[in-house]
Order: C-alpha cells, then structure tokens, then sequence
C-alpha cells in the first residue's frame, strides 16, 4: 500500500506539438525514449530554483494513482535525479507490466526500465518489499546490471533472491539497458538480454 501524492499545479505534462518543449523532446528522442510511453512533466514557469527550468518529471504510478515522482536534470550539475516522494518497497513501472507476459526484467534506472517496459528498483539494491512485489507478477526474473560497481551489488542481491541475472557482451561505452536500446534499438537490445541471462550462480561470479 502506498500514499497517494498530488503532483504540484505549475506541473505541465510535456507536449511534443509545442514548440517551447522541444528542449525536453530532444532529450528524450536521444535517448530513444518515444515520449507517448510515460507521462512526462516539466515545470517551465519556475522561477523560484532556476535549475527546475532544466528538467524532465516522472511520476511513479501503483495501481493508476501517483505514489511520488522524480525530477531528470538536463544539466550536468550533480545530482542528475532528485527523488520525490520515493516511497519504500515502491518499484517503478509495476503497472505496465502486462499479464500474460512471461518473463519481466529488472533494471536499475528508471529510463532503463521505460525503454524496454521493464522494472527499476532505482538503486543498487532489492530491499524485501520490493522482492515481494516482484514476486506477486508471478513470472521469470532477470535483472540486468549497470556495468560499473552499483551493478556488482544489484547482481548479489539477485542471486540471493534466486533470479536470472542478465550480463550481454555490450559494445565498449554501453553501460546500461538505455544505452544498448540507443546503440541497437529496443528490439535487439530485448533479444540480447533474453539471449544471455544465466541462472548458474558460479557462471554469473565467473562473468
């Protein structure tokens, strides 16, 4: 169960027909994210932190209400995300997962999950509740790292909770679900990954 949140009034759900939103759709399209697969948001008229003129707003949704939301910076100051709201046990994207499918796929970042309809558990870690309600799709589990250090972590947590862990051979310079979706396109990206999950825990330490 989750607390519903209001999403503030100068919220303004991103419009690829206007012309002063292009900014946002050029970021999305390089990232191969079609923008009619979320609903995204911007703040364009706040003048109150500058930086919230430079962002993309993604609501996280459980059972059609929104739970919370997180805020994509398009500068390269740090932090690029600022989580609203993120409510424990909450894994982004539960509601698009579709009832006959089956097998889903576990993903670090939240534009990793949107580019293939997959799952983000939007750090380094499954905590209990989120396991239970991955568990509750009553599918095949395959999580697919970040190729970096937060990646090991996530991929010994996985094996403790008995899922297919995914590695793909990515070309230099793809660290991650997004990144293989821009270099091959969603299609490939999904093959690849479904090619070369591994339940042997002893051939995942290996890989």
């Amino acid at each position: 169960r989750f607390n519903t949140v209001e999403l503030p009034k100068n919220f303004i759900q991103l419009d690829e027909t206007n012309i002063h939103h292009k900014k946002y759709i050029d970021y999305l399209n390089q990232r191969n994210i079609d923008i009619k697969s979320h609903q995204f948001y911007i703040t364009p008229d706040d003048m109150v932190f500058r930086r919230n003129k430079n962002r993309i707003i993604i609501p996280y949704y459980h059972k059609n209400k929104v739970v919370g939301y997180t805020s994509r910076f398009l500068d390269n100051n740090i932090p690029k995300y600022l989580n609203i709201s993120q409510q424990p046990g909450y894994v982004f994207n539960i509601d698009k997962q579709q009832k006959d499918n089956s097998v889903v796929i576990v993903t670090e970042g939240i534009f990793d999950a949107i580019s293939i309809d997959g799952l983000a558990v939007m750090h380094d870690d499954i905590n209990d509740d989120q396991a239970r309600m991955i568990a509750n799709l009553n599918r095949r589990v395959i999580v697919v790292p970040d190729y970096d250090k937060t990646g090991m972590k996530l991929i010994d947590r996985a094996l403790e909770l008995g899922y297919h862990v995914s590695m793909p051979p990515w070309e230099p310079g793809v660290k991650d679900v997004n990144d293989a979706v821009k270099a091959y396109g969603r299609l490939a990206t999904m093959y690849l990954i479904l090619q070369a999950k591994e339940s042997n825990s002893l051939k995942i330490q290996l890989r």
